[in-house]
């Protein structure tokens, strides 16, 4: 396991490398300049001059970018344009957020998923079948923020179950981080569960009539043991897969998720630097996204040898 995880390492560092180049090049792709917008209104050329002297944008381009590689590899992502508090800074206060939403709708669209897949693939053309392939597609094509209103208007305006805005810390309150995480994380999450439940039918399906689950059958095993003991981990591969990358997807739906319910985490960072021209939160802000997009892949490439060790030895 640990020369696997050595492995996917090393293919990693080339990636990152490639990454921290593309992310700095996401300056010449934002309009506008950001001197211009620090020095005000009816800014005069020498005013602009100097804010470009300053923020080293007089620099070749190249240059820049090492020299940001630089401050990078050392920890140091720069300070904000407007606030000028340090990037890692905003990160990390914000990071806690995003990650707490992100992890609750994992664990639902697994939950969930795998759930519905797992009992829909007991009985192929089944009504549960039946109502689970419509639930999915259902699921998959209905957008986030749809969800997310709907829900909000039952359970938040209506039923007033649930808080409509907002963010209460874990530390602070076990309870209520739940109570304001839980609408947002369930529209965040449908979408994959949705995704998982119809790889969980089909893979469990496969499983189900492998030749060791008929001799398990004919051993007077029942369907919790024959689905728990023997289906759940040869069925886990492919569930795996698309968890993986609906996990990644979800660092994007987060952006939508914390603006409709003013969720200060990095996503909402994001949509305020980007309206502010804030370079350097910007591209710190899709440092850490790439980063954690590398993050779920290697997860879910250990994953594998887990579920099937000869995947190891590969």
């Amino acid at each position: 396991m640990l020369g696997l995880i050595g492995r996917r390492l090393l293919v990693l560092l080339p990636l990152l490398m490639v990454i921290s180049f593309l992310v700095f090049s996401l300056i010449l792709l934002i309009p506008g300049d950001p001197a211009v917008a620090l020095a005000g209104d009816q800014p005069d050329p020498k005013r602009i001059a100097e804010i470009r002297e300053m923020l080293g944008l007089d620099q070749p381009f190249f240059q820049r970018y090492l020299d940001w590689l630089g401050a990078v590899l050392q920890g140091d992502l720069g300070r904000s344009l407007f606030t000028d508090v340090p990037v890692l800074e905003s990160l990390a206060t914000r990071l806690p957020v995003t990650l707490s939403l992100a992890a609750l709708a994992v664990v639902f669209a697994l939950l969930l998923g795998f759930a519905v897949g797992s009992l829909a693939a007991l009985r192929p053309g089944g009504l549960l079948d039946r109502f689970a392939t419509v639930a999915a597609s259902a699921g998959i094509a209905v957008p986030y923020f749809w969800v997310g209103m709907a829900l909000v208007s039952v359970f938040s305006l209506g039923l007033t179950w649930f808080p409509a805005v907002g963010y209460t810390a874990l530390s602070q309150d076990p309870v209520g981080w739940l109570h304001h995480l839980a609408i947002p994380a369930i529209a965040l999450g449908l979408a994959p569960a949705a995704a998982v439940a119809r790889q969980a039918r089909s893979a469990m399906g496969t499983v189900l009539r492998g030749d060791y689950i008929r001799t398990a059958r004919a051993k007077g095993l029942g369907p919790f043991h024959v689905v728990v003991k023997h289906g759940m981990k040869n069925a886990a591969v492919p569930v795996v897969t698309v968890l993986g990358t609906e996990a990644a997807r979800l660092i994007g739906g987060t952006v939508v998720m914390e603006q409709l319910f003013a969720l200060p985490g990095i996503g909402q960072l994001a949509y305020q630097a980007v309206f502010n021209r804030d370079f350097p939160v910007v591209q710190g802000v899709v440092m850490a996204a790439a980063v954690g997009v590398l993050l779920i892949n290697l997860i879910v490439d250990v994953s594998y040898g887990y579920f099937n060790p000869r995947i190891r030895q590969t």
